[in-house]
């Protein structure tokens, strides 16, 4: 089947932001806050009511960039007071004494689970750092929380071959997919500061932190001969034995394509930016089921399948990817053919939001084309509202 023409990615991008504006918000703002308790839902049912769960980091620090981004993608309400009430959750139920966050806690602020959790932080750190993005004078205070956190990081988990431990003591695997959202929160610190204008010194942890994290995918992650970003990893950065080592997932690399092209385009890069259309145009050549128009779970690093399931994250990430390989084509063939694929993963996305229920989507698409009938997670909007943020500001 041949991929939508370029015409066809502003209409994709207007119903996709059609959606978010007169679905999705009406649904998260209401019933996905919890005015009685504090914080968001993490879940909500066939019917739209809150699923009672602990509350993690993550989901509320995936709300509070969802918020924060909201008014730029034309939702006429004001936000502040979403933002106030998840910081609150955030600062004053999460946060915990050494500078961390809590994995889990109940509504109530009781800790569910304190094990550290390098991808809870990860979110942390992205969350405030939108916020302060948003609007820098009034959140000054989020920059010493996520800088004292950096710190603790360093301190306690970092790794000596660089990136961080997933536990004191370590244990295996090191996983790639933590380090992957750090780096996002890297640059989103410092492209916020670099906004804001904030003195190089300032600005200096947060490069020095994504720095860090491409130069280890370009040098450990990334698997050589195939050129494909893989998951897991021993105590000295190198693939776990077995299929454990060999095991990629589409989803990712078009992650990790998005975000290398974000590095390497403010670092003068061309290594970073040549790995990551790789990585992409692999991932849309071997791990997207042209029957489904999908792009599927998991494959090896010699692109043979292993999980053709289709969860909903992947689609969003193909979407970015090709957004930015538009952004940055070199020709006017290369940019449409960028929009095509991107308006092909518009088109593929769509579908998980057909559910019933207005604003919500289906999870998960089974390799025979079959809908999951979970309920739906909140943590899925932060990808949604992403891929949206992305497409937003595409020429097309």
């Amino acid at each position: 089947m041949h991929p939508p023409s370029p015409p066809a990615f502003s209409a994709q991008r207007s119903a996709f932001l059609d959606w978010f504006r007169t679905q999705a918000m009406p649904l998260w703002t209401t019933a996905g806050v919890d005015l009685a308790q504090g914080g968001f839902a993490e879940k909500l049912d066939v019917h739209g009511q809150p699923v009672d769960e602990p509350r993690r980091t993550r989901v509320v620090a995936r709300q509070l960039y969802v918020w924060a981004v909201a008014e730029n993608l034309g939702w006429p309400h004001d936000t502040s007071g979403l933002i106030a009430h998840g910081l609150d959750f955030l600062l004053n139920r999460l946060l915990q004494a050494d500078g961390t966050f809590a994995s889990s806690v109940t509504p109530q602020g009781q800790v569910v689970n304190a094990q550290f959790d390098l991808y809870e932080q990860a979110f942390a750190l992205f969350a405030m750092a939108t916020v302060y993005r948003r609007r820098p004078e009034a959140h000054a205070d989020l920059l010493a929380v996520s800088t004292r956190l950096l710190a603790a990081l360093r301190a306690g988990w970092g790794h000596p071959m660089g990136g961080f431990e997933e536990s004191q003591p370590p244990t295996l695997p090191l996983r790639a997919n933590p380090h992957m959202h750090l780096f996002e929160a890297a640059l989103q610190w410092a492209e916020a500061l670099q906004d804001a204008q904030a003195d190089q010194a300032v600005q200096a942890p947060w490069w020095a932190l994504a720095d860090e994290i491409a130069e280890l995918a370009l040098a450990r992650m990334v698997d050589a001969p195939s050129g494909l970003l893989s998951e897991l990893f021993d105590g000295d950065w190198r693939p776990m034995p077995g299929a454990d080592g060999t095991l990629v997932e589409p989803g990712h690399q078009f992650e990790w394509g998005w975000l290398l092209v974000r590095w390497g385009r403010h670092r003068g890069r061309a290594d970073a930016l040549a790995a990551a259309q790789r990585m992409v145009e692999l991932a849309e050549a071997r791990g997207v089921d042209a029957q489904r128009g999908v792009a599927i779970n998991s494959m090896g690093t010699d692109c043979a399948w292993r999980d053709a399931n289709a969860k909903l994250w992947p689609q969003t990430e193909r979407i970015k990817a090709w957004a930015i390989m538009a952004s940055r084509a070199s020709d006017t063939r290369e940019a449409s053919r960028s929009l095509d694929h991107c308006s092909a993963a518009i088109a593929g996305l769509m579908g998980y939001l057909t559910r019933p229920l207005a604003g919500g989507w289906y999870e998960s698409l089974d390799a025979q084309g079959a809908w999951s009938a979970e309920p739906v997670r909140a943590s899925s909007l932060y990808h949604v509202v992403c891929a949206l943020e992305t497409v937003a500001h595409t020429a097309a």
